[in-house]
């Protein structure tokens, strides 16, 4: 491979990048295409395309058998979900959520003239820090969501003592955390419920999905009207309720990724590893260390570079057809509508305002060509020489 530019030198010599093709973060994971076909055979020959057909109900019990929780309520995608959960909740008021955290957490709220209230996170492990979200309850506050960022679990406990105490119900932002565990469990029972996002960039996906999963009966049954427009039987509607439905297609895609499961995370724990002894020594970067007793999924591979180098460090990556992003930058307060409605919410977020500063995420995945990670690293190594 030929030697790494920076994106200054590019500008000057018109040299073409690195990689051909682009290195992008969260391509999608496909499973079998075999296995795929004959599940579209069969929807096809059934003519059940969606309203809960036998590929929706099949991957709903085989996701409830491996979280080991009682309810898998699929829906169309993870934001869906999210929304649903909230209503079925009946959150009101003010919701206090991390800021650090993708988009959707806090329109979910918005969308239902509900207030997010941004709390801040642990630097060391990106979630949200109980301490703040103590500070920010109010008398309007009804509920805390909780994001496990990167898959690493969020403080589940210390965040359930706190809604305990206060009167609040709990879920969880689970969009990063499939498969994952906490304390020798899969996630997914924790809080009222979590919310899994099966986006085609995540490490499981449905080419896009979500679901809720929860161990509340009653709840479960309430999501699960609220998905398919409050019907019970073909007449009679008996709850508020929108079109949250998975297609039957969705579904297959899901099937065939649960089988692949095994292989799309062993190929980003390599790639993983291979990143850790790629970067070691670079002056002033971390790479955010995973816990093998989560059963972690590798999906996302973060550093956090100091200095100030970081935005130069994406161009030079993005230079080379290498698409590192900034997650999740520059934080939900910073961005519409919430930076006018709440112009000095940044005050109490000094954690968040800092790791969103630093943060990169890089490429991964069964995709990832040979000699991506060794291209990274030098990139990485001349930027901070150069600085």
């Amino acid at each position: 491979m030929k030697d790494i530019r920076t994106a200054a030198d590019l500008a000057i010599n018109g040299a073409p990048p690195a990689f051909s093709e682009p290195l992008h973060v969260g391509r999608p994971n496909l499973g079998d295409r075999d296995s795929l076909l004959r599940y579209t055979t069969e929807l096809y020959d059934r003519r059940w395309l969606t309203n809960n057909g036998p590929l929706v109900q099949e991957l709903e019990a085989r996701i409830s058998q491996r979280l080991g929780v009682r309810h898998c309520v699929a829906m169309c995608n993870g934001t869906i979900a999210l929304e649903i959960a909230i209503r079925a909740l009946n959150l009101q008021g003010e919701v206090i959520v991390p800021s650090y955290t993708f988009i959707a957490t806090a329109h979910a709220l918005h969308w239902q003239a509900i207030t997010p209230v941004f709390a801040d996170i642990d630097p060391a492990t990106h979630n949200l820090d109980p301490a703040s979200v103590r500070k920010m309850i109010t008398p309007r506050t009804t509920g805390i969501i909780g994001v496990h960022l990167w898959g690493r679990p969020a403080p589940v406990a210390a965040l359930q003592e706190i809604a305990d105490e206060n009167g609040l119900q709990l879920l969880f932002d689970a969009a990063h955390a499939f498969d994952c565990a906490y304390q020798g469990r899969k996630i997914g029972g924790s809080g009222r419920c979590e919310v899994l996002s099966f986006h085609a960039t995540k490490v499981f996906n449905t080419f896009e999905g979500g679901a809720v999963v929860t161990n509340d009966d009653t709840l479960a049954e309430d999501v699960r009207l609220m998905r398919n427009f409050g019907f019970r039987g073909y007449d009679t509607v008996v709850h508020p309720g929108t079109n949250g439905k998975m297609p039957e297609i969705n579904a297959a895609m899901g099937l065939v990724n649960l089988e692949a499961m095994p292989a799309f995370v062993e190929a980003n724990r390599r790639n993983y590893g291979d990143y850790v002894t790629a970067l070691a020594g670079v002056r002033g970067l971390k790479l955010l260390e995973y816990d093998p007793a989560t059963d972690p999924n590798y999906q996302y591979v973060v550093v956090e570079v100091d200095g100030g180098r970081r935005d130069a460090i994406v161009s030079a990556l993005q230079a080379e057809n290498i698409l590192a992003r900034k997650y999740f930058w520059p934080g939900c307060h910073r961005m519409q509508p919430y930076r006018e409605l709440y112009p000095h919410a940044g005050l109490l977020l000094e954690q968040t305002e800092s790791v969103a500063e630093r943060v990169i995420v890089l490429p991964t995945g069964p995709a990832l060509p040979e000699g991506a990670v060794s291209a990274i690293a030098t990139v990485f190594r001349l930027v901070g020489a150069a600085a």
